[in-house]
């Protein structure tokens, strides 16, 4: 594994994979030695082809799946967003959709509504309490996701392709939203993309290959080893 930059991670890693591998079967790996390090408090993204492993990586970080071997230590509690809002937003209306995700933890109704409020002001959208789910734009729907995370104080935050099915302004607002509650609620976030410049908005990247990281290290070095090498294919 190449790095971009001497990164000795400072910082205690709130995400941290060592020699991890998953096949759907004994012919299909997909994932394949991989080891990765996300430093707390940071926003790193994970970038990759088709049919690199991305998605699956996240899944095993979450727990969605078990890996074949190796080991995951990920902070917790951990969120995950998916790439369609629709499949984990199930409540008819905003506010109780943020707090259908606090029921395990026995609040009262006062500390509920107190935890959704504050989450909903954290992505900008408390006007939008009482609003129907299906009202919402996709982007407001990926925000109220990340807010159900928020609501149940994740630490650390999952994104598979958050903005894959938004259009290009939208795209922008939320990876800019992201950074700034990474930045100013001491979380920690991976967010898998394969757009280069959602790159401009985070702390280090990955470059995920055949399920195992290649390259990883400053996001802008990446970047531009991954234009030159597009550009010489």
């Amino acid at each position: 594994m190449t790095s971009s930059s001497n990164n000795t991670f400072s910082h205690i890693p709130a995400i941290e994979v060592e020699n991890l591998n998953f096949s759907w079967s004994p012919t299909a790996p997909v994932i394949q030695s991989c080891s990765l390090q996300v430093p707390q408090k940071e926003f790193w993204m994970l970038l990759g082809t088709n049919g690199s492993g991305k998605s699956t990586l996240l899944r095993l970080l979450v727990g969605l799946l078990n890996p074949d071997s190796g080991t995951i230590k990920v902070r917790q509690p951990v969120g995950f967003v998916f790439q369609n809002p629709d499949h984990q937003l199930v409540m008819p209306t905003v506010a109780a959709d943020i707090a259908f995700g606090l029921v395990a933890e026995k609040l009262s109704t006062v500390q509920v509504r107190e935890r959704v409020r504050e989450a909903l002001a954290a992505v900008n959208l408390l006007e939008l309490e009482r609003r129907p789910i299906y009202a919402l734009s996709g982007g407001q729907k990926q925000r109220i996701a990340i807010a159900g995370a928020i609501a149940r104080h994740c630490e650390v935050l999952l994104f598979d392709e958050p903005t894959a099915l938004l259009d290009p302004d939208t795209q922008l607002e939320l990876v800019v939203q992201v950074q700034r509650l990474v930045k100013s609620r001491g979380l920690t976030a991976l967010w898998v993309t394969h757009r280069l410049d959602e790159l401009d908005y985070c702390d280090g990247a990955f470059l995920l290959e055949n399920g195992q990281v290649v390259d990883q290290g400053n996001p802008q070095i990446l970047k531009q080893k991954i234009m030159q090498s597009e550009t010489n294919c």
